[in-house]
Formats: C-alpha cells, structure tokens, sequence
C-alpha cells in the first residue's frame, strides 16, 4: 500500500519526506560514530603529549 501511494504522482511530497527519513536515519549513526571516534583519538593524542 505503501508503494502504490509512493509511486502515484499524488504522492510525490509524501515519497520526498520518506526519503528525507531513510536519509537522516542512516546519517545519525554515522555521527555518532565519527563522534565517538574523534573523542577517543583526541583522548590519546593529549595523552601522548
């Protein structure tokens, strides 16, 4: 049901804001990650010094 409503010209800002939430989605891990990732090497590089 879905799909027919996404692709039906009716339904173009409905698959636009669908994509948009696949999109954000799967940004938030990666950030979290990158996020984590930037701490623990900045952690070691002071703890070099």
């Amino acid at each position: 049901m879905c799909r027919a409503v996404l692709e039906s010209e009716e339904g173009q800002i409905a698959a636009e804001g669908i994509n948009d939430g696949i999109v954000y989605l799967m940004a938030i891990p990666y950030i979290l990650v990158g996020g984590i990732a930037y701490f623990i090497y900045k952690k070691y590089n002071t703890l070099k010094k």
